[in-house]
């Protein structure tokens, strides 16, 4: 019987961005492919039992067997990269998608004074093509500025020069409108016209600066001519394209053929990620795990990927992105490393997926093998700490007292970075009068790895002392007396800032507070505090309640204390009778016992 789909499991792992997701069924085919502004939330909405679906739905869910995402900056992003990777990939449940309209581009028209419209086919005919635009609106946008700013013609026209010559054409009302210069009939000159055609080709591609400098100039020489008519006509289209902004695409339409690739590594892996760019836009995107075997350089690790992705897809782009220099000299590619503009958006991009396949991926690895994460945990405690070893064994220190009175101190012991409540211990203090916390520190420490050396049993790796310097500096003259202060590294954490200090430091350690070293040192700290007033407590309130007891002539400690073991409580002592307390004490003792609670109930 087939494994069930563990969505839940899956569902943790997606985030909440824009981005593409991507169902595949359990033969590892790729059933399904949508977009979403939150991709947690989309994704989720399909394994809502209460959520209104179609039958379609239903069934899709049912085949689901594996959930693969891809992150982008906007929801237009989204949309775009959803696009095309469906007419890559043409999967099973698209259909409405595969037989729907595409995206459309602007289209500047190989021919004679070309025409600038919108379509959805794009036609290998040595027409330009700009976009893709993520929705009709959008494109309209920019097709209506482009209109209102450049006069150009609409008709379909044969106006090569010969026509044109031969006088075949005539004006139409476009041009009587002013939305034609009328070349036609020669009233508009090719160079004139393709001028304006490659002003609209730098505004479509972003490059506004530059057109908004040349009619800046424009307009200085029509006031200088004194052509104010000609000044006021390149002064409007100048403000209409200084207010003009460029809508966002997944990639500039000038970047047309580029691989893309970045990688995150860990210890004994790494993850690479990989982008391809085709005529403007996303068309394939993947990562994949890499096994260290000698410890290999990210360098190392990323050259063998992007031969792998080469390969595995026939790439035969002329220009790669890398977020390093790889060293690689290869004359018919170049690699670039960018620092700004699309080029970089794009590395990002790449680098946002890579991070979030490799968090998925470790804690993927984590949940089936706790001991990687035990390991890489327990490295980065090492790295974090300044150690030389894994602090495989560590022990805790904390102490309690109650004005000065009932002093304790308790040990907590954690291995493996998980505590081991069996090997938890508390002392009662025996050589501390009144509340003298390093005194309390330096017995407790002494006391407890005395006792270690004596049996033989092996030392910790690392000692938590719950206090700051004092504390610190009581724990450290103890293990010197014990000849073992070299043996074992031992921090103080301090509770106001959570800073560490270390023994002849004058300077604490401060560690990332989303530090993972950080939190088992708190783990540690917590625990040690609750074990130790737990017992402290314990003692306070037995300690109370002898004390009553004690105020009774011919009983000592040792008789109160039996008397509350059979009676449980002061108040049943007070209610016993003679007969019943005879069970326990002499009749001496009962009569002093009746006596004093006799007299106590009359005063009351």
């Amino acid at each position: 019987m087939a494994e069930k789909f563990d969505y839940k499991s899956a569902l943790k792992n997606i985030p909440h961005k824009p981005g593409v997701y991507q169902f595949w069924d359990k033969e590892k085919e790729l059933i399904y492919i949508g977009k979403a502004k939150d991709l947690r939330n989309r994704v989720t909405s399909y394994f809502n039992k209460d959520a209104h679906v179609n039958a379609k739905t239903r069934v899709l869910v049912t085949k689901i067997n594996n959930i693969s995402f891809t992150i982008v900056d906007t929801e237009v992003d989204a949309w775009l990269l959803e696009n095309s990777l469906i007419k890559k990939h043409q999967p099973r449940y698209n259909i409405m998608l595969k037989d729907d309209k595409t995206y459309p581009w602007i289209i500047i028209k190989n021919e004679n004074f070309p025409r600038i419209f919108w379509t959805r086919r794009i036609v290998k005919d040595g027409s330009k093509y700009l976009g893709p635009y993520a929705s009709v609106s959008m494109m309209h946008n920019i097709l209506g500025l482009i209109k209102e700013t450049y006069p150009l013609r609409t008709c379909n026209l044969a106006l090569s020069r010969e026509n044109i010559d031969k006088g075949k054409f005539k004006v139409c009302l476009e041009y009587q409108l002013g939305n034609c210069k009328g070349p036609c009939q020669n009233y508009q000159t090719e160079d004139d016209y393709a001028h304006n055609i490659e002003e609209i080709k730098d505004i479509l591609n972003g490059k506004i600066g530059a057109v908004l400098r040349g009619l800046r100039g424009e307009m200085e020489n029509a006031v200088t001519n004194m052509n104010y008519e000609m000044a006021h006509r390149l002064k409007r289209k100048f403000e209409l394209l200084e207010n003009y902004q460029s809508k966002s695409t997944v990639v500039n339409s000038s970047i047309t053929d580029i691989d893309v690739f970045s990688i995150a590594s860990e210890e004994k892996m790494a993850f690479v990620n990989f982008l391809k760019i085709m005529n403007g836009t996303i068309i394939q995107t993947q990562t994949i795990e890499l096994k260290k075997r000698l410890d290999e350089s990210d360098e190392e690790l990323l050259t063998f990927a992007i031969s792998e992705f080469r390969s595995r897809y026939q790439s035969s782009s002329k220009e790669i992105i890398v977020p390093f220099d790889l060293g690689v000299d290869d004359p018919a590619i170049k690699f670039t490393v960018p620092k700004l503009g699309e080029k970089r958006k794009l590395l990002d991009l790449s680098q946002k997926n890579v991070m979030f396949f490799k968090k998925e991926r470790i804690d993927q690895y984590e949940k089936l093998n706790p001991e990687i994460k035990t390991e890489r945990l327990l490295t980065q405690m090492m790295k974090d700490l300044r150690m030389n070893q894994l602090p495989r064994h560590i022990e805790c220190f904390d102490n309690s007292n109650f004005q000065g009175k009932y002093p304790v101190s308790a040990i907590v012991v954690f291995k493996d970075a998980k505590p081991s409540k069996k090997d938890y211990r508390h002392f009662n203090v025996k050589t501390v009068e009144g509340p003298d916390d390093f005194a309390t520190m330096e017995e407790a420490v002494h006391r407890r790895y005395r006792r270690m050396l004596d049996e033989g049993t092996e030392l910790p790796q690392l000692i938590v002392i719950d206090g700051g310097k004092g504390q610190l500096s009581s724990a450290i003259k103890s293990l010197k007396l014990l000849g073992i202060e070299k043996q074992v590294t031992v921090i103080g954490i301090a509770k106001r800032l959570e800073e560490l200090y270390y023994p002849g430091d004058q300077y604490p350690l401060y560690l990332d507070k989303k530090s993972e070293t950080l939190k088992v040192i708190q783990q540690l700290r917590d625990e040690a505090h609750r074990f130790g007033i737990t017992f402290h407590r314990k003692k306070r309130d037995k300690g109370t309640l002898v004390t009553e007891l004690d105020l009774i002539d011919g009983i000592g400690k040792t008789t109160s204390g039996k008397l509350l073991k059979y009676f449980k409580s002061v108040k049943k002592i007070r209610e016993a009778t003679e007969t019943e307390l005879l069970e326990i004490v002499n009749l001496k003792q009962a009569k002093a016992i009746l006596e004093y609670f006799g007299r106590d109930k009359s005063q009351a």
